[in-house]
């Protein structure tokens, strides 16, 4: 009787090496505080939830690592066992990521540090939508990999010198966000063809998409904001004081 093949490891890379410009302070954005816990800690809880990722890795800038290390100890990550240095670029910190991981037969999904409200069960949709049985996508299911996304709320435009120059449809776009998921060797040949390229972009799906693979969008969550801007950190406040049980008094 012929072995059955085990599962892929799914690793998953959390690029937190961002300067955070846009955020308008003098702040290191992954540490900042959100209910009393750093940003970054947020969505590496629910990573480290998930019995299917059986390592995480955050990638920091250098300067950074030593907290990183201190914050992940005190909050009992058990799964984060190496962190890679951020580059200039995000992209460059995924690659830094990439190049740390061992087993080529690997799943790969990428989570932005700054997302906080991960929402457990649309991970695990995600990587069941996907399989993590090592076989190719394209053999399997035709596609290369899985990201989450939602519906655009508003009505987007093409502007050219501050005119507009046409309207899309709506229907048809998606504000995408992360986790994005895919096998180690198509990621990792997207990443190694767009360094060689000079070809950089935030968005992972993308340099697939541009080395000739298939995405497939599986539904995200409203919740799954990126912390940008301080806008955004009291976004998502609220959606904690929303989400908490409401307390009654006699």
């Amino acid at each position: 009787m012929k072995a059955r093949k085990q599962p892929s490891k799914v690793i998953a890379i959390v690029p937190a090496a961002g300067l955070g410009k846009r955020f308008g302070r003098d702040a290191n954005k992954p540490f900042l505080l959100l209910g009393g816990k750093p940003l970054i800690v947020w969505p590496l809880e629910v990573l480290e939830s998930i019995p299917e990722i059986v390592e995480i890795i955050p990638a920091l800038r250098p300067a950074d690592m030593e907290l990183g290390r201190k914050v992940f100890e005190e909050f009992g990550l058990k799964k984060i066992k190496r962190i890679a240095p951020g580059g200039n670029e995000r992209q460059d910190s995924v690659y830094n990521g990439l190049k740390l991981i061992e087993d080529r037969d690997s799943i790969v999904l990428i989570h932005d540090g700054v997302r906080p409200l991960l929402d457990r069960d649309k991970v695990v949709s995600a990587l069941k939508e996907l399989g993590h049985d090592g076989k190719s996508m394209q053999d399997k299911a035709g596609f290369d990999g899985v990201v989450l996304a939602v519906p655009v709320k508003d009505t987007i435009k093409e502007v050219e010198d501050m005119f507009v120059s046409g309207t899309l449809k709506r229907e048809s776009i998606r504000a995408i966000q992360t986790p994005q998921i895919f096998p180690y060797k198509v990621l990792l040949a997207a990443y190694d063809r767009a360094m060689k390229e000079g070809l950089y972009s935030t968005d992972d799906s993308a340099l697939v998409e541009k080395a000739g693979g298939r995405v497939r969008i599986v539904a995200g969550s409203y919740r799954n904001i990126k912390i940008t801007t301080p806008e955004d950190l009291v976004t998502a406040e609220a959606f904690l004081r929303a989400s908490e049980p409401e307390k009654h008094t006699d």
